[in-house]
């Protein structure tokens, strides 16, 4: 099977802990193996979003 995990903040506070919020979810999805990654930022005036996305399979 096959999964896309899609990780998006926009607060500076949250960007620097975007990491660990996936380490974290790394570590609470055994058996699954990444197949792919991307990262991309978008940003107007006023936000600046983040966002990981991991596309992943299950063993």
């Amino acid at each position: 099977m096959h999964g896309v995990k899609v990780f998006t903040v926009t607060k500076a506070r949250e960007r620097e802990q975007l990491g660990e919020q996936v380490t974290k979810w790394l570590r609470e999805s055994p058996g699954i193996e990444i197949v792919d990654k991307s990262v991309t930022q978008s940003s107007d005036r006023q936000f600046h979003c983040l966002t990981i996305t991991v596309i992943y399979k299950t063993s």
